[in-house]
């Protein structure tokens, strides 16, 4: 099922310096780690991490994500929806896209990843620079129904090799918090 045309207003997204209220430092730890968040991840889960993709096809972008990719508005690009998982339990919802032409130029294969990771494919590939992360409450309307929650965190930020930009929105859910919570020495 898609979500890239939901019936909710684009959030204000905001970088560290201009988040005001602040969140506690447990979440900013994990908002604003700049570190690949399939590592910490799969720490946290004592290597029971895996991915369960829900969506990935062509899609018109949303204004928000064409506005942070340089794009005009209605742009198509490739839209990847999965979930991050923790021993099978959704820990964290993950949308990322790209531009069609940035793709068709950029030499990556976004569509082929399946169950495979792209965080960890970023970091892995030192040519790609991360532009700062910016978070905001995630609107309930974006996310799927199963884990759809008022006033979650979610953050995201642009990864940029050569004419290919992705960006990389991830939404932190209740599950990920207990789980912490439970194990705050695998953090």
């Amino acid at each position: 099922m898609s979500h890239s045309m939901p019936p909710a207003p684009a959030p204000t997204w905001l970088v560290q310096s201009r988040l005001s209220p602040f969140p506690g430092s447990a979440v900013a730890n994990w908002l604003f780690d700049e570190g690949s968040l399939t590592r910490r991840l799969t720490r946290l889960s004592r290597d029971g991490f895996s991915v369960t993709p829900l969506v990935e096809e062509w899609q018109t972008l949303r204004n928000d994500e064409c506005a942070a990719l340089g794009l005009p508005e209605q742009s198509e690009g490739w839209v990847r929806e999965v979930y991050l998982r923790g021993h099978g339990e959704a820990w964290v919802f993950a949308r990322s896209v790209a531009a069609r032409s940035a793709l068709q130029q950029g030499g990556l294969n976004i569509d082929e990843l399946g169950s495979r990771s792209l965080g960890e494919l970023l970091f892995c590939d030192e040519a790609f620079t991360r532009q700062p992360i910016e978070v905001c409450r995630y609107p309930q309307a974006w996310l799927p129904t199963a884990v759809a929650t008022e006033g979650l965190w979610g953050r995201r930020s642009r990864f940029d090799r050569g004419p290919l930009s992705l960006l990389v929105a991830e939404v932190f859910l209740p599950s990920l918090w207990r789980a912490i919570e439970a194990q705050p020495e695998a953090c």
